[in-house]
């Protein structure tokens, strides 16, 4: 399965332990992770500044991402989608590639809930739908 990892999932991965990190660690191994360049940018930024991982660190976390996710051009999003444009490029790169699902903790884009087939859903309404799935 196609999935978009919002930025604000993957930083809580590396940052903490927990249902992100599971999650992300989950996505990794059983679906196709998807990302784009303005979501790597945010990581970046927001493990350097707010979470304070060091520059060497981060260019591996980078690396990482770089290896196990595809990244892709977003496709064109009409600015009235969603509340913040700063979202846009993730609800880009979701349609843009074929996913089937933005996993984010973002309130604005959560509140979207769907877009041109793409489902919105938080780290752990995914997570609880891929154990129900596992023990069909």
């Amino acid at each position: 399965m196609r999935v978009v990892l919002d930025s604000n999932v993957i930083v809580a991965a590396f940052a903490t332990r927990g249902i992100c990190n599971a999650l992300f660690e989950y996505c990794v191994e059983n679906d196709e992770v998807v990302l784009c360049e303005e979501m790597l940018e945010e990581i970046e930024g927001a493990l350097v500044r707010n979470v304070g991982v060091p520059r060497a660190v981060v260019r591996d976390v980078l690396a990482y991402l770089r290896d196990h996710a595809e990244t892709v051009t977003p496709a064109g999003i009409d600015a009235e989608v969603c509340r913040d444009k700063k979202d846009l490029p993730v609800l880009g790169a979701a349609v843009g590639a074929g996913c089937m699902y933005i996993i984010t903790g973002d309130a604005d884009l959560l509140a979207v809930g769907g877009y041109r087939g793409v489902q919105i859903v938080s780290p752990r309404a995914y997570w609880e739908k891929m154990k129900r799935e596992k023990h069909k």
